[in-house]
């Protein structure tokens, strides 16, 4: 059974930086890896996902520009790089690995942005 833990969360102001972790148990090659997040009273929506030789990464028209998702296979470790925050960036961050008709999620990491 393949397990993501993710870690990183926290209340931060509105401009500030976090970066979230994610480390699954056992490799990653092969899956691709995404983040995702859930605001208090909405739908879970995609951010970011990175192929597994992360030559193809695709991000959300709201974080473009703003986020960073990348990877290490060898390490088993999915990261996302969030810059200038803001309050609409809050709610629960999950991890997903994906492949074929396999998916797996994290218990996910809240994210607060105060404005």
């Amino acid at each position: 059974q393949v397990q993501l833990v993710e870690s990183g969360g926290g209340l931060v102001p509105a401009g500030e930086s976090l970066t979230l972790s994610c480390k699954v148990s056992g490799t990653i090659f092969g899956w691709t890896a995404a983040w995702y997040r859930q605001a208090p009273g909405k739908q879970r929506e995609f951010v970011a996902k990175v192929n597994t030789n992360s030559q193809t990464i695709n991000y959300s028209d709201s974080v473009k520009g703003r986020f960073t998702i990348s990877r290490n296979n060898v390490q088993g470790m999915v990261y996302l790089q969030m810059n200038d925050l803001k309050p609409e960036d809050s709610g629960v961050y999950y991890c997903n690995l994906a492949f074929r008709s396999e998916t797996y999620w994290g218990q996910g990491t809240q994210v607060t942005v105060s404005s």
